[in-house]
């Protein structure tokens, strides 16, 4: 900074220590004012307050070097330095909190409208240029959830972008929040960038979970990957799916099975309406059959898992077949009551009436 730069925010500090000097009053509200002003206008400037807090001790050590200057009047112009920086240093932080208060509004606006699609995709490439996105290129996003709702000022938030810029540097990487949940914008071809940040968010959310989606092009593939992501946390909840980091691509078949809703619930209600006749009713039967199927139709390792003998299990097998007539042990009818678990956990039935 030049000693230009520095004068001009400088003005009239050498008459007001003049004036504490020669009364030994303290500063005027006035002249604390204009000195709070000079230092927002140098934060907004750009200029760092370390420089000037340097320029105005030297300006002050100046006049302290007066000949003549008594043990008195220097008390006086310590005390008046002090309340000067002070006053001027409030301002410049007071400004700076301003426009960080400022940028954080702008970054919240600009994710909305990125992961919400609501703004002129035009606009919304120019402003996501000034946060680190190529729009034109493809994206993909990752959402972890946690036990606890998360914002921007989490420190959880810091943690994890110091990991990713430690290990990636600068790559266009955009890290936020949304409706509590952590999110992560990457470009479409560095999966490592949305793998590292999966296991370092699983890690800190203490046992929470984390999606991604695929990458896609475009401001509204942003969107539909975020989409992806949600939808992929929504189907592990209800189908139980216990992997701690969930990639759409993986369970791409399931928004196939659901596509045609009715169509899905008609057969959950034909092939499984008939184990609502059983004692304890269907849920039981239907638990059975997802953890018959889910250990591959291993009879042993399914009982183990319901805490069954295999005897019991075999039981309940057979209790299946009698009442839907389709045998879990028939690969002919296993993939019919297969689908139709599987339709009975995304419909949430029989808890939901389909």
């Amino acid at each position: 900074m030049t000693v230009l730069e520095t004068a001009s925010y400088l003005e009239g500090y050498a008459e007001v220590l003049a004036g504490a000097c020669a009364t030994g009053r303290r500063l005027t509200r006035d002249e604390l004012a204009a000195l709070r002003g000079q230092g927002e206008r140098a934060a907004e400037a750009g200029i760092g307050l370390r420089s000037l807090v340097q320029a105005h001790l030297a300006a002050a050590a100046a006049r302290a070097v007066r000949p003549g200057l008594t043990a008195v009047a220097a008390e006086h112009l310590l005390a008046a330095i002090e309340q000067a920086v002070d006053a001027f240093a409030e301002g410049h932080e007071r400004a700076q909190r301003l426009a960080v208060r400022q940028q954080e509004a702008a970054r919240r606006e600009f994710v909305d409208d990125l992961l919400y699609g609501r703004s002129d995709l035009g606009r919304l490439a120019e402003r996501a240029v000034r946060f680190g996105l190529l729009l034109s290129h493809a994206h993909a996003v990752a959402v972890a959830q946690g036990p606890e709702p998360y914002d921007d000022g989490h420190p959880l938030i810091r943690r994890i972008e110091s990991s990713l810029v430690a290990r990636f540097g600068d790559r266009r990487i955009l890290l936020t929040t949304k409706d509590g949940r952590l999110i992560c914008i990457a470009p479409g071809d560095q999966s490592d960038v949305l793998n590292h940040f999966a296991k370092q968010a699983y890690g800190a959310t203490d046992g929470g979970r984390v999606a991604v989606g695929r990458a896609h092009p475009g401001a509204g593939g942003v969107v539909h990957s975020y989409e992806e992501a949600l939808n992929a946390l929504d189907l592990a909840d209800r189908m139980g799916l216990d992997d701690p980091v969930l990639h759409a691509s993986d369970l791409l078949v399931y928004p196939v099975l659901t596509r045609d809703r009715q169509a899905m619930a008609d057969l959950v209600r034909s092939v499984l309406g008939p184990l609502r006749q059983a004692r304890g009713g269907a849920r039981p039967l239907i638990d059975t059959l997802t953890v018959y199927f889910d250990t591959g139709c291993v009879a042993a390792e399914a009982a183990r898992r319901l805490n069954l003998s295999v005897r019991a299990l075999t039981y309940r097998l057979d209790r299946i077949h009698r009442l839907t007539g389709a045998d879990p042990g028939d690969p002919v009818h296993r993939y019919t009551l297969q689908t139709a678990v599987i339709g009975a956990r995304l419909l949430d039935w029989p808890h939901q009436e389909v």
